[in-house]
């Protein structure tokens, strides 16, 4: 995999969809000034963080099985964490916590072409030492706030790479949910409490409410962890 390093940009997934590079490649930058999380949000991107994209292109992708690509990302990720004596979870779809908090986000944009994907950009951030924005206080996390840190941004690189050149299941990716069988609050026009069942092969979260059991897409509603009132 070829990887492109930059001492500062946008957002490394820009980067990628402008320069169209071909083949699969990475682009890692040291500090982005406009990261992007899911929802147009924003992604705090100063330096000490690891903030990369990877681009594959795919001959034979059905876009039906989008959601594969979202596990592999997120288990990279986790395991990159664990690695390094973290204790990860996945807050559904695509977050990963560290005590309840956001450690690292990742953004997935797909090319499709009919009904394969032709090509995805894969965007991740994550905070290693980096110094985050007050307002984010209880709300975000860095490596270094926990035992074992500070630690090296490019180690912690290295281990990424490694990861996503790695496929994962669902039954690997669900590992990382430690929240399944609880309380938690679907955000809609109105918030409503379930009971999260379980992950579907489609990426869908299976609830419970009054008796019913239903399936929710991650562009359909929000979600909240009950128990540490942080926000999806």
């Amino acid at each position: 995999m070829r990887i492109i390093r930059l001492d500062e940009c946008e957002s490394t997934n820009e980067y990628i969809k402008r320069s169209r590079l071909s083949g699969d490649a990475c682009v890692v930058a040291r500090v982005q000034t406009g990261g992007r999380g899911t929802k147009g949000r924003s992604f705090s991107s100063q330096a000490g963080g690891v903030y990369a994209s990877f681009v594959r292109e795919y001959g034979n992708f059905p876009a039906a099985d989008a959601f594969k690509i979202m596990i592999d990302a997120c288990t990279a990720v986790c395991r990159t964490l664990q690695g390094f004596g973290l204790s990860p979870v996945v807050r559904w779809p695509n977050d990963v916590l560290v005590g309840g908090r956001k450690i690292s986000g990742t953004l997935i944009e797909n090319t499709l072409s009919g009904e394969l994907i032709a090509r995805s950009v894969v965007g991740i951030g994550i905070n290693v030492n980096n110094r985050l924005p007050a307002e984010l206080s209880g709300i975000a996390t860095a490596m270094c706030e926990w035992p074992g840190g500070p630690f090296d941004e490019e180690r912690v690189f290295g281990a990424l790479c490694e990861n996503m050149s790695k496929s994962y299941s669902v039954a690997e990716y669900k590992r990382y949910i430690d929240w399944l069988g609880s309380e938690i609050i679907l955000k809609r026009e109105r918030d409503e409490a379930a009971v999260a069942l379980d992950i579907a092969e489609d990426g869908k979260l299976v609830c419970a409410s009054h008796g019913t059991i239903f399936a929710v897409s991650a562009a359909e509603v929000g979600l909240r962890l009950k128990d540490n009132n942080k926000q999806g």
